[in-house]
């Protein structure tokens, strides 16, 4: 649009006047303005101005000099925000729209409430919990500075004080961590401004005046909350359970193990259950302990600053279940975000990560998550933002399964009842942070397709897929010619079987080698190579896979019982029909030479249900349909049929 004038705002303001000192509400929303087109110059003449709307244009930051020190309602509502700091030149705002602007965060919403000690709403809801939680933030990160300021000092000769100054700031941000890895942005923002506190101070104190007056408020405000279990019903004994967060009051979970062999294997993990979650309950009802939860996977570490050097691994899990899709904290039990599509089914859910350009021409990370179900639809979630930026419409029967290209950030595969898996190029989302998806392959199956695997060691050459009617693999290179192709092969798990009655419900690589799979023996796991099988193919359609080992476990016949790897760790996780996740340190399998054929290895320990009680009544059992482990099997997440979101750590 260009820059304001003050005609235009005589015009837009309210009450109507030709003063601009007079006007105290004025809209200049929808109007395209950039940030550069809010003059400071000519704003900060509104001194009187208490409401300012301005939502649906393109500002990326406000101008940290506008003047409007009385202003108490603003609306900021669909542009494209990435920095909020500047909101502190308004102390007296009391509310406050943020919607619809892609690239903030809930840190931005913790700076916001720690910025604005006024503040009473924020996107019309109350903020007295945010400010308690950024409080308790606050005390802990000032007690953890304080002290790393006392043992840095301590360290330092007289002589070298003052450059030790600059290097405690630093020092501090580097070292010091206190909460979720969610925050991590909001509490190192923090600690740097602490610590500069402290160093221009001398270290003699922390000004806390003002948060200390709005911990009061927040305190006097806050409800106390009581956190009782969510479990498992007996088949006759109806539970009334809340939908929200539950925390296990059970001790260290029970394991079976067996001790470290000659074989290489590791002793058992010490997990300890942390929370039990029934946040995917429908209608928000408290009866419900039926939904089925079926996916779950936790988030990559992709954002910048997040490496193998620095120890950084996820902590933020995404569960799908019913209608909803929920984001959660491990450390905290805290769901950080919830969708919800009424009429939905969700089957499954994946992660990618896309690099966006603003209109201004700025990068952007966003994290995006994938879900899709009983629709045959994918819904493409900006979860930071927490908004629905994208659907897909795949199939016209339902999702099974998804996954991400490991190569390519916006290829994704869909899997579908239809028999069918289709390749989509998702593309980066346009101005409007819409997406405009392409099909680039379609793979035919001869059964329904339950589990899609890029084949580790070649993605963009193979894929996997475990089906009804057994595993096949599929050429999806793009440089050849044909968009729609059958499988290449399909795999047997022992000489002479029938591949089209051997349905394989889980399927992954433990290495870039060694897959994983099941269903194709009962109460077994096979661990197979797909270099060694890959390479003694021939021309063959149908090849029997080279085993490597078969796993001991559960002898129920329940299908859809999935299992995961955590490559890392070189680690199998699978559920069972009692609520047990078995685990399987394969290190000496994947670093074998040649095939081992003996009978089934038990697994390294099984991690029994924890069987607290709710209401009197002890939950002896669940079904545990799906498990899986951040990469440095720091929490393990299982989702069961009973609406139950089960969260270990690793002790």
């Amino acid at each position: 649009m260009g820059p304001l004038s003050a005609r235009l705002l005589m015009q837009r303001g309210r009450p109507k006047s030709d003063r601009l000192g007079k006007i105290r509400s004025l809209n200049l929303s929808g109007l395209k303005l950039l940030s550069e087109d809010l003059d400071p110059k000519l704003l900060c003449r509104l001194t009187q101005l208490q409401e300012l709307d301005l939502s649906n244009n393109q500002l990326e930051t406000l101008p940290a000099d506008l003047g409007l020190s009385h202003l108490r309602i603003l609306r900021c509502a669909n542009n494209q925000l990435g920095d909020i700091t500047t909101l502190c030149q308004f102390p007296q705002l009391e509310e406050l729209s943020l919607e619809g602007n892609p690239f903030l965060t809930v840190n931005d919403n913790l700076k916001i409430s720690f910025l604005l000690p006024n503040l009473r709403k924020v996107n019309g809801k109350d903020a007295s919990s945010t400010s308690s939680q950024v409080e308790s933030l606050n005390r802990e990160l000032t007690s953890r500075v304080t002290a790393h300021w006392e043992k840095f000092v301590a360290s330092q000769s007289p002589e070298g004080a003052k450059k030790a100054q600059t290097d405690f700031v630093r020092s501090a941000v580097r070292d010091v961590r206190y909460g979720p890895e969610s925050l991590s942005e909001f509490t190192q923002w923090r600690v740097q401004m602490i610590s500069e506190e402290l160093v221009a101070s001398g270290g003699t104190q922390v000004h806390e005046t003002d948060i200390q007056e709005r911990s009061l408020k927040a305190t006097a405000a806050q409800e106390s909350r009581a956190r009782p279990v969510a479990l498992k019903r007996p088949d006759d004994v109806p539970l009334n359970l809340s939908p929200n967060k539950r925390v296990c009051a059970s001790p260290l979970a029970q394991v079976e193990d067996n001790p470290v062999g000659s074989d290489g294997s590791q002793p058992a993990l010490q997990l300890e259950p942390l929370y039990f979650l029934q946040c995917h309950s429908k209608n928000n009802s408290p009866q419900d302990l039926d939904t089925q939860l079926w996916a779950c996977a936790f988030e990559p570490t992709w954002e910048e600053g997040a490496t193998s050097q620095t120890g950084a691994t996820s902590q933020t899990v995404a569960t799908c279940g019913g209608e909803s899709v929920c984001v959660i904290d491990c450390q905290t039990g805290i769901v950080l975000h919830k969708y919800k599509a009424p009429g939905e089914e969700f089957f499954s859910v994946a992660w990618t990560a896309l690099t966006v350009v603003t209109q201004a021409g700025h990068k952007k990370r966003w994290s995006v998550l994938a879900a899709a179900g009983l629709r045959g639809q994918v819904r493409l979630l900006h979860v930071r933002a927490g908004f629905c930026c994208g659907v897909i419409r795949a199939h016209k029967r339902a999702i099974a399964t998804l996954c991400f290209s490991p190569n390519h950030e916006t290829h994704l595969f869909t899997a579908s009842y239809d028999k069918r898996i289709i390749l989509w190029d998702i593309g980066a989302p346009n101005d409007d942070y819409e997406f405009q998806a392409s099909q680039l392959l379609t793979l035919d199956t001869t059964s329904t397709p339950l589990r899609l695997c890029p084949v580790a060691s070649c993605p963009d050459d193979y894929l996997l897929a475990g089906c009804e009617g057994g595993c096949c693999c599929w050429d999806v290179r793009l440089d050849q010619p044909q968009k729609r192709r059958v499988f290449e092969v399909e795999f047997v798990f022992s000489e002479g079987s029938e591949a089209s009655s051997r349905r394989v419900d889980g399927l992954a690589f433990v290495n870039k080698d060694v897959v994983a799979s099941k269903g194709s023996g009962l109460g077994t796991i096979c661990l197979w190579s797909w270099s060694q099988t890959w390479a003694g193919r021939g021309r063959q359609v149908t090849v029997a896979v080279v085993v490597l080992a078969w796993l001991q476990w559960s002898p129920t016949t329940l299908a859809y019982l999935s299992l995961s790897t955590c490559p890392d760790e070189e680690t199998v996780l699978c559920g069972d029909e009692e609520g047990n996740v078995w685990i399987y340190d394969v290190r000496h399998v994947v670093t074998q030479q040649t095939p081992l054929l003996a009978a089934p290895q038990a697994p390294t320990q099984i991690l029994k249900w924890p069987q607290p009680r709710a209401l009197s009544q002890t939950v002896t059992k669940t079904m545990v349909n799906t498990v899986v482990a951040n990469p440095t099997l720091t929490y393990l997440t299982a989702l069961t049929d009973s609406n139950i979101v089960a969260i270990w750590k690793r002790r």
